[in-house]
């Protein structure tokens, strides 16, 4: 990665995604941020310029920057996304840090975070715009889509499958084979060892459903 990069959120995971770019000596051109009060702020020595509609910003994008897209709420994420790729005709680039771990036979799509410390290990299939939080590991042949998230220390092992949007809290496990369903959640320290349904969400050791 060449060009300098503008972050879309200057909050937690703005102050990720910039420590990751850090890692690997990539510029931080700016972050855009619709908080009025972060606006014209510096964050880690880097400006808050504007908000993440500004134009006169986002122009940029494609021709002598590229983006991140680092927003905690999934449906301003999203709606970022789209914008990006709808009127910029562009995808937000990967954030993997220096001291993370991926597999050269890995396979990552666009968009995606991966933590310091986090380890995606060989015939992983990872889709977009996830993200992998510190000391997370992935295992062989699993495969996660896109819009996941999967907290710090969680272990995804081999051949499981993560449907999209769905949610591992820190330090949970899903055992081999599990399949996780779409926009489902799994609760920090969880151990999964059997399916769990799309929407559903699970806690506990073994994880059970919360009713």
């Amino acid at each position: 990665m060449q060009n300098p990069v503008i972050i879309l959120g200057a909050q937690k995971l703005g102050t990720a995604a910039l420590d990751i770019f850090n890692s690997n000596s990539v510029v931080v051109y700016c972050f855009l941020d619709d908080s009025k009060d972060l606006q014209q702020q510096e964050i880690n020595n880097v400006s808050v310029m504007s908000s993440t509609e500004d134009n006169e910003f986002l122009k940029l994008v494609g021709k002598k920057c590229d983006v991140f897209v680092a927003v905690e709420d999934s449906a301003a994420r999203k709606g970022l996304i789209k914008m990006l790729k709808d009127e910029q005709k562009v995808v937000p680039v990967n954030a993997i840090h220096r001291f993370s771990s991926v597999s050269e036979f890995a396979w990552l799509g666009h968009g995606n975070m991966v933590a310091a410390g986090a380890v995606i290990n060989n015939n992983v299939k990872i889709g977009n715009y996830t993200l992998i939080h510190s000391n997370a590991v992935v295992d062989t042949h699993a495969e996660i889509a896109d819009f996941v998230q999967i907290g710090a220390g969680a272990v995804i092992n081999s051949e499981v499958k993560v449907e999209e949007g769905a949610f591992i809290g820190s330090g949970a496990v899903v055992v081999s084979g599990v399949k996780i369903g779409k926009n489902a959640r799994v609760g920090a320290g969880a151990v999964v060892i059997a399916d769990v349904p799309a929407k559903a969400t699970v806690f506990g050791n073994p994880a059970a459903p919360v009713k």
